[in-house]
C-alpha cells in the first residue's frame, strides 16, 4: 500500500473505480479521466458500459499504466443488499481481467468508498481478503490510498 495519485502509478494496469455507464465522474473516475486524455470517453463509450461487480479493459492513453481496468463497485446502501458480495466481485473480476491482459502489477483504489459511500474499514476488509484469495497470476497488487485516513485502514489491516 502506498499514499499517492493512482494516475502516475508505473504498474501494467490501474483500476478505476467506475460507474456502470463507464463515464466521466468524480473522484478516482474523474481524475482517471482526466490524466487519461480525450481518448479515455471514446474507449469506454465503445463498451457500452458494465454491471455492479464487473470490470472491463481499456488503453492507458496518457497514462503510465499500459490499461486501464475498469471495475464497477456498488453504492453501499446499509450493507444487506449484497454490497459485500458486489465488492468483491469488482475485485476478482479486475484480477481476472488483469490476467486476460497478461497484466502482472496492479493498482487498486478503494473501490466505492468515496461517493458510493461504501464504509472504509469494511471496503478494507473486503478489498484485501477478495485479493488475497484470488487465483490469478499477478504479481504485484498495490493499494493506492489517496489520504492518510485510508492509508491507515490497510496498514492496520495488512499489519
Amino acid at each position: 500500500m502506498v499514499l499517492g495519485d493512482i494516475t502516475t502509478q508505473a504498474v501494467d494496469a490501474i483500476v478505476n473505480a467506475a460507474n456502470p455507464a463507464l463515464a466521466r465522474g468524480a473522484g478516482v473516475c474523474g481524475a482517471v479521466f482526466a490524466a487519461a486524455g480525450p481518448g479515455l470517453e471514446a474507449a469506454c463509450a465503445a463498451l457500452g458500459g458494465a454491471r455492479t461487480g464487473d470490470a472491463v479493459a481499456t488503453p492507458g492513453f496518457a497514462l503510465p499504466a499500459r490499461w486501464i481496468i475498469h471495475a464497477v463497485g456498488p453504492v453501499w446502501r446499509g450493507g444487506d443488499r449484497g454490497e459485500a458480495q458486489l465488492l468483491a466481485a469488482a475485485y476478482r473480476r479486475s484480477l481476472e481481467v488483469a490476467d486476460e491482459l497478461g497484466a502482472t502489477s496492479v493498482a487498486f483504489p478503494a473501490i466505492s468508498t468515496g461517493i458510493y459511500g461504501y464504509p472504509l474499514d469494511a471496503a478494507t476488509d473486503v478489498a484485501i481478503s477478495s485479493v488475497r484469495e484470488s487465483p490469478c497470476r499477478v504479481t504485484v497488487v498495490r493499494f493506492v490510498c489517496f489520504d492518510a485516513r485510508t492509508l491507515a485502514a490497510y496498514e492496520q489491516r495488512l499489519a
